[in-house]
């Protein structure tokens, strides 16, 4: 049972006292959670039959039972109970999304290393195949963008979100290939597994993910992206804009690679683009 999921559900029907005491559990985690019933009852002005009942109303046997369910919902994250929102208008909130991307940038080109992402982009750039995985909403969408920018260069690639089929498509894969892999997180563990799956194949694997993660681990090539998010449960990750540009980075390095093969193929789709939609060369390159 989660405590405070009870707590917003039931809130609006509670007396004052228990108004209180609910106020306490949303602002002051830290003391609940450590606090006797006689101090929490003290902290909220109420007595200790009153915090009894508040606890049989959450449907907890009695104060004890209280504290260990209060205890177990910790692990959501306390930063969701008061979530930092310090203002909704529209300059205040483009000004921290485009601050927190620049730093998001900043960060990451400070920490990268140079030397990975060459052999990744060697590694690409040689590869007969490539499978890009990626699970979730941010990860899929970096395997997504690396296929959108290496199928351009004339790399033969596929893209999965597909726990499932990612394991499929590295079981029919062969040593001339490559996989590249994304997990913001680096604990998706059947990620980590399709990665082992591969390198026991003697497939080469690439991971853009943290550092000393399961994916990290489970990868013969790691590309670290290490990055703070700060408290706003609002604002979307300003990571992904850093797994972005390492793609980029590592799509335009494959692209230098394999000049004889990417320039023709990048002027063939733009001939294809320019025939049927643009009538000239003005818009946006490749795209």
């Amino acid at each position: 049972m989660d405590i405070f999921a009870v707590i917003q559900e039931e809130q609006v029907a509670f007396s004052q006292a228990e108004k209180r005491i609910a106020e306490i559990l949303l602002n002051d985690f830290d003391f609940a959670v450590n606090a006797s019933i006689v101090e929490l009852a003290g902290r909220a002005g109420v007595s200790a039959p009153t915090v009894t009942r508040f606890c049989r109303r959450l449907n907890c046997l009695n104060f004890a039972d209280f504290k260990v369910k209060l205890a177990k919902t910790a692990y959501v994250g306390v930063r969701y109970l008061n979530p930092d929102a310090p203002s909704s208008g529209a300059d205040d909130v483009a000004a921290d999304v485009v601050t927190k991307a620049q730093n998001a940038l900043f960060l990451m080109h400070r920490s990268l290393d140079a030397a990975k992402v060459e052999q990744a982009a060697e590694w690409l750039a040689a590869a007969a195949m490539i499978y890009a995985f990626g699970s979730g909403g941010n990860s899929s969408m970096i395997a997504s963008e690396v296929q959108n920018r290496l199928f351009r260069l004339g790399k033969r690639i596929t893209a999965s979100s597909d726990q499932t089929m990612q394991l499929m498509l590295t079981a029919s894969a062969t040593a001339d290939d490559v996989l590249i892999a994304s997990s913001f997180s680096g604990r998706n563990h059947e990620l980590a597994h399709t990665l082992e799956t591969a390198q026991n194949a003697g497939i080469r694997t690439i991971a853009l993910t943290q550092s000393d993660s399961p994916v990290a681990r489970a990868a013969d090539l790691v590309i670290g992206i290490d990055l703070p998010e700060g408290q706003n449960i609002f604002r979307p990750t300003s990571t992904r804009f850093a797994y972005l540009a390492v793609t980029d980075i590592i799509a335009n390095m494959v692209a230098y690679k394999t000049r004889a093969l990417s320039a023709p193929t990048l002027r063939n789709i733009k001939k294809q683009l320019v025939l049927h939609r643009d009538k000239d060369d003005s818009q946006l390159l490749g795209d």
